[in-house]
Order: C-alpha cells, then sequence, then structure tokens
C-alpha cells in the first residue's frame, strides 16, 4: 500500500477514538458514506495496517500479575529454529528480534517469582539459545499507542 492520505489518516484517527465505533457512525463523524468508509477499511485491512482485532486484556486479570523483559542471546544462524519453539510458551506474550548485543526482547506474564524463573528455564533449554538476561516490569510508563504518530503524519500532509 502507499501512503495513506488524509481520509485514510482520519479514519484511524477516528478509529483510535473509539475502537468499537461502526462503519455508520465513523462514516457520521467523517462526513463519509458508508460505501467509502467500508471500502476503506477493507483496503487498510489488506494492506495490513490493522495489527489485530484482539481486545488487549490485562495479564493480571487472568491472573499473572508478574511481568518481565526477557533479553535473549542466541546463535543468530538458529533463529528460524528458535522462534516456532518460542511460540509454544504461553507465558511468552511479545517478543521482538533486534539489533545490537541482544538478538531478542521476549516480553512475559508469569504468576509470581518462581515461575517467571521456570519461563526463563525453558528458554534457556530451547538449542541455540546462548543466555538470558531478566528485567522486571515495575510499571508501564507509556502505554501502545500511534496517535501522536498518526497527528504528526496528518501534519505532514
Amino acid at each position: 500500500m502507499g501512503k495513506l492520505d488524509h481520509a485514510d489518516l482520519a479514519l484511524l484517527s477516528a478509529l483510535a477514538d473509539d475502537p468499537r465505533a461502526t462503519v455508520v457512525a465513523l462514516a457520521e463523524r467523517l462526513s463519509l458514506s458508508r460505501n467509502t468508509v467500508q471500502a476503506r477499511m477493507a483496503k487498510l485491512e489488506k494492506a495490513g495496517v490493522f495489527l489485530s482485532y484482539e481486545r488487549t486484556i490485562a495479564a493480571h486479570s487472568i491472573g499473572y500479575p508478574l511481568q518481565a523483559a526477557i533479553s535473549v542471546m542466541l546463535r543468530q544462524k538458529e533463529l528460524p529454529d528458535i522462534a516456532p519453539q518460542l511460540v509454544e510458551i504461553p507465558e511468552i506474550i511479545q517478543a521482538y528480534g533486534l539489533s545490537g548485543q541482544v538478538d531478542l526482547l521476549v516480553h512475559v506474564a508469569c504468576r509470581d517469582a518462581r515461575h517467571l524463573f521456570e519461563v526463563d528455564a525453558r528458554i534457556l533449554a530451547i538449542p541455540g539459545v546462548e543466555r538470558t538476561e531478566t528485567s522486571l516490569v515495575m510499571g508501564e510508563v507509556i502505554p501502545y499507542r500511534l496517535r501522536p504518530l498518526m497527528d504528526l503524519a496528518r501534519q505532514e500532509r
């Protein structure tokens, strides 16, 4: 997909304000036809603009109050074999491949410190993983957000 135009950014901004808004409500808010909004939504979805329709649920609400960031150092050539094994660990809620000294940053949610120790041991047991460093998440300072970036993109258009 090429660059997003002003209408696409306005639509995304409206969705950021109200993620559960209906197509009709979005059309009314943006002064566009329902068909236009539906077509743009389909175009954006096909282009991979929407990461997920899954609701974000607080891990603590389902019994996993301890979160940590685990830096994983591994043998690079084995990453294609390591990634599917990490997917099988349910406590891993997100992982990023990085450049630099750390190869992966893995975000986990656990019941307590003992559980975290067990999760770290499972990661270390994967062939190709050389070592890990664990940092406890003390609190969310800035939640995932795109609103300021969308506002900047709209100003630059």
